[in-house]
């Protein structure tokens, strides 16, 4: 993705003619610009030339459509002049300041701050000019924190000069020298997107180069995408069966990679006119709603800037082609085979299928991304689960199956006669629920039933968090394994305000009083967590805290019965595609604040800021965390050790699902109420306040 459409200082930008910078611009570009944008790029340099005519003997840049590859979106002009960033967004022939816009440019300032190297130190004004508005702005406030980024400025064709003028008087900057923005426009871009911003960026035919850190976690992204991309050349022109083995660190990328791998096949495949041949599959039934309703609606967007008719139905049936739940995959293909099972062995019922040539069957794809592949079910899970009715909504019950989940999901890519390849995406140090596999059974299912096929695995899948550190016994008789650690993602790229977040999580956790207190310190500069008992405080702050489109929203626990008289009924399951990308004015939108979502709808998400509403079901007690769940009318003790982990996971993901910052609440209780004593809360609340949190 090109940086930049057009570059110079300021005295060259006036001395050239409008003809000859519009030229320039029109050469530069990639070709997703839109038609309408480039029609208005003679309008914006005619407004710049008047505007900046009092500046032309100072030292200054000016740069035209520059990139912010994070959002997958460029900034209109980038004015560099005494030190200050002007971040300037037009909208030609408006006569009115849109919200939308408003929150389009503090993103563009946003963004330069936070990940733009060179853009860190300096201070940024975001401009949003409305050609024929009538009004302008009278006051320029910095925003609510300290960080030198303005309150977004209005101007219009005429009054951009000016405001620009007030603003170099209001930060006092002198004239700067002829260096002082040297490389500014090549510096080194470094964001951490959020999944959906991820996916959004993939979708908009740009690489993980593109959107993510271009240091450690970068680089590391970039190596195993293109060694599985070479996976499935090489698997294509040979004519092979392959499975590889993903692993990374918490937060290191691999969702990103299987996505990343998965658009890139559907966009190849779309461009020579073929059908969509690979697919990434989840068990995590929002991810997978959030993210086909994100990139339906770009695709809808694309296609509407292209001149097209196409409704959202229709673009968010082409996104779940190559992105969607595994349990429906799986079904889909249980459609397929002969009923009943007989002698332990699946065959496809031919009457079911659609032959193509000598490809096989054409419903199943070349290529088949598997997230969090170790939660895949076990053979007696799976079997009882089908023999009960629960595959096809109930319709039809299937005895004797034969098979776990990755067995089958393996027989199923296995029916191509041509070549296919398999990429588990491999987490480790996690819970293991009841009826999940690990990751040992693939590899006991590609050892005993599909010895043909070539493994390459993650060289730290061999570590003991993986199938117990049993892998490399388990493979160490195929002769068609592969270890390269270009499979492993070492780096974690989450948010760039809390690398230690989920350490301090995890001692928090662990009730690690001191070493939990030093670990905030360290971060409470660049990651803000207040503790407060009043929950309409806490929606407040939220609502002070976001800039832009910046996104905030509730969430708790799902065995947080007794927050109902706060207004919050963890019974009423929220719509995730609203509440994750609905605007502020729409009711189920979390940025409205009365929906939450507990940790079964946000795993594997995030927001920028949230409020965590601490209920009575995870106590803190001096001798160790007190479970609860409520039943009918009262708290009963969860006494199972794995339903205690569970839970303790549960508020493990509440706590680590804001990029930003958060807000915990925690109920001041009810006397009167005997589900709600205050010693319910106390507890928590005296120890989440002994770690240094700030008090609201």
């Amino acid at each position: 993705m090109t940086r930049y459409f057009y570059q110079s200082s300021i005295q060259d930008f006036i001395r050239k003619s409008t003809t000859n910078i519009f030229g320039e611009m029109s050469i530069n570009d990639d070709g997703d610009t839109a038609a309408t944008q480039k029609y208005a790029w003679s309008e914006e340099i005619e407004i710049l030339k008047q505007a900046l005519n009092s500046w032309k003997e100072e030292n200054g840049e000016i740069l035209f459509e520059y990139s912010i590859p994070r959002l997958g979106k460029r900034v209109d002009v980038v004015l560099l002049l005494r030190g200050i960033v002007f971040v300037i967004e037009f909208k030609a022939g408006e006569e009115a300041y849109l919200r939308t816009d408003m929150e389009q440019v503090m993103d563009y300032a946003l963004d330069l701050k936070n990940f733009h190297l060179a853009s860190h130190h300096r201070t940024i004004v975001p401009i949003l000019v409305a050609t024929e508005a009538k009004e302008s702005s009278n006051n320029l406030f910095l925003s609510v924190y300290d960080d030198h980024i303005y309150n977004p400025i209005f101007a219009n064709a005429d009054t951009l000069s000016s405001l620009i003028e007030r603003v170099i008087e209001k930060e006092l900057a002198q004239p700067s020298s002829a260096n002082d923005f040297q490389d500014w426009a090549i510096s080194r871009y470094a964001p951490t997107p959020t999944i959906i911003e991820a996916a959004s960026t993939l979708y908009r035919n740009h690489s993980v180069e593109d959107i993510t850190r271009t240091e450690a976690s970068g680089e590391s992204l970039c190596k195993t995408t293109q060694y599985l991309i070479d996976i499935i050349n090489r698997s294509r022109e040979n004519g092979e069966k392959s499975i590889c083995f993903v692993t990374g660190v918490p937060g290191a990328g691999k969702t990103l990679i299987g996505l990343n791998v998965a658009i890139q096949q559907a966009v190849e495949n779309e461009e020579k006119n073929d059908r969509n041949l690979a697919v990434y599959l989840s068990g995590n039934g929002p991810l997978v709603k959030v993210l086909t309703a994100a990139l339906a609606k770009d695709k809808q967007q694309q296609e509407h800037e292209k001149g097209n008719k196409y409704n959202l139905t229709e673009a968010k049936r082409e996104v779940s082609q190559f992105i969607q739940i595994i349990h429906r995959y799986r079904d889909n293909m249980l459609n397929k085979i002969k009923l009943p099972i007989e002698n332990d062995t699946l065959e496809i019922d031919e009457s079911k299928s659609i032959e193509l040539g000598q490809s096989g069957h054409g419903e199943v794809e070349h290529v088949a991304i598997f997230d969090e592949a170790q939660r895949s079910w076990d053979l007696e899970h799976l079997s009882g689960w089908l023999a009960r009715g629960g595959s096809r909504g109930g319709k039809k019950k299937i005895a004797n199956f034969p098979m776990s989940e990755a067995e089958f999901l393996i027989w199923s890519l296995n029916l191509r006669k041509d070549w296919a390849v398999i990429i588990c995406l491999v987490g480790g140090g996690q819970e293991i629920n009841t009826g999940e596999a690990g990751i040992s059974e693939w590899i006991r299912a590609v050892n005993t039933t599909f010895s043909n096929w070539k493994v390459y695995i993650s060289n730290h899948l061999t570590d003991k968090e993986y199938a117990e550190g049993n892998v490399s016994k388990l493979l160490e008789n195929n002769p068609n394994k592969t270890y390269d650690e270009r499979l492993h993602l070492a780096v974690s790229m989450r948010s760039f305000r809390a690398e230690d977040l989920s350490h301090f999580v995890h001692l928090l956790l662990d009730r690690n009083k001191d070493e939990a207190k030093r670990v905030y310190e360290s971060l409470k500069d660049r990651y803000p967590i207040l503790l407060t008992r009043n929950l309409d405080k806490a929606k407040k702050w939220l609502k002070q805290r976001s800039r832009g489109s910046e996104r905030y929203g509730m969430v708790v626990s799902s065995q947080a019965y007794r927050l109902k008289p706060l207004a919050i009924d963890v019974r009423l399951q929220p719509d995730v595609e609203h509440w994750f990308l609905a605007d502020k004015d729409d009711i189920r939108s979390s940025l409205f604040l009365e929906d939450v979502a507990t940790e079964f709808d946000i795993q594997g998400l995030e927001l920028d800021w949230t409020c965590v509403v601490w209920d009575g079901d995870f106590r803190y007690s001096d001798k160790g965390w007190k479970h609860y769940s409520f039943k009918g009318s009262k708290w009963q003790n969860i006494n199972k050790p794995e339903s205690q982990a569970y839970q303790l996971n549960a508020y493990r993901v509440l706590l680590t699902r804001a990029r930003q910052g958060m807000i915990l609440v925690v109920p001041e209780g009810n006397r009167e109420d005997h589900t709600r004593q205050p010693e319910f809360y106390d507890a928590t609340f005296e120890y989440l306040k002994s770690l240094g949190l700030e008090l609201l």
